[in-house]
């Protein structure tokens, strides 16, 4: 009998056993309904679908190399071919003369008075710095100090209007484009020092007086330790004394 009754006791807990299972499941269902229609009724805002890795590696890909060729609004145009142009790397390299925190993208206007004369525009005739000065203000945006590629080749064709008079719009300007094109910018020479009266006074030893004339000779080099600290004399002469050395010669006996 007792073990009758605990063969029984096990078939009732193995069905309770699996009665709770299936409630357990039942309800984790019902909660993934609930979630997913209470999911729909309520987004959550400023949600967006994710994107496969490959769409936004893509992306990043074309938008880092955009950005490395300059290519932004107001810039030299969203369709700039990965190849600079030699004007366009001439227009690059002015940009960022003299300026580490330049991006290359825009030129201010002192460079763009640089680029002019050092590539030849400016001829001090038909074309001054007071007509370069003058075209960059016009070409350039009211509240900005500084222009864009394209501003910077409607400058150029500005000024070649002025400066080939004989010629069309177009031939001008691809001449002033050829004068810029594949330039940098002229560096100027090392600037020399120039020798001053005050500074050779200041370093000439042959002038310098007390303490100051110790530490050098007669040649103008410095002694180094011993013209700076006092040497401590272990000859036995006193100091000063101008025949040291001399005691051996006169007691040496004359030769017969």
């Amino acid at each position: 009998m007792g073990a009758v009754g605990s063969c029984a006791g096990r078939q009732r807990g193995h069905r309770g056993e699996v009665r709770t299972e299936s409630w357990r499941g039942h309800q984790g269902l019902s909660t993934m309904e609930e979630f997913r229609v209470q999911t729909a009724k309520h987004p959550v805002p400023n949600s967006a679908p994710l994107r496969p890795p490959s769409d936004h590696s893509r992306e990043r890909a074309k938008r880092l190399s955009t950005d490395s060729n300059g290519t932004s609004e107001g810039g030299a145009g969203a369709k700039t071919p990965v190849e600079l142009t030699a004007l366009e790397e001439a227009f690059r390299r002015f940009a960022v003369h003299g300026d580490t925190r330049a991006t290359g993208r825009d030129l201010h206007g002192k460079n763009w008075s640089k680029l002019c004369k050092d590539c030849g525009v400016i001829d001090g005739k038909l074309i001054t710095l007071t007509d370069v000065d003058i075209v960059f203000s016009k070409v350039k945006n009211k509240s900005s100090r500084t222009i864009t590629y394209n501003q910077f080749r409607e400058a150029l064709s500005e000024l070649a209007r002025k400066r080939f008079k004989d010629k069309s719009s177009e031939e001008a300007a691809e001449e002033v484009f050829k004068m810029v094109e594949g330039k940098s910018p002229i560096i100027a020479g090392v600037t020399r020092a120039v020798a001053s009266p005050t500074v050779s006074r200041l370093t000439d030893t042959t002038k310098f007086t007390g303490s100051h004339k110790e530490r050098f000779d007669e040649t103008g080099r410095g002694k180094g330790k011993a013209g700076r600290v006092d040497m401590v004399d272990k000859s036995g002469y006193v100091s000063g004394y101008k025949h040291a050395g001399t005691y051996e010669k006169k007691v040496q006996p004359k030769p017969q």
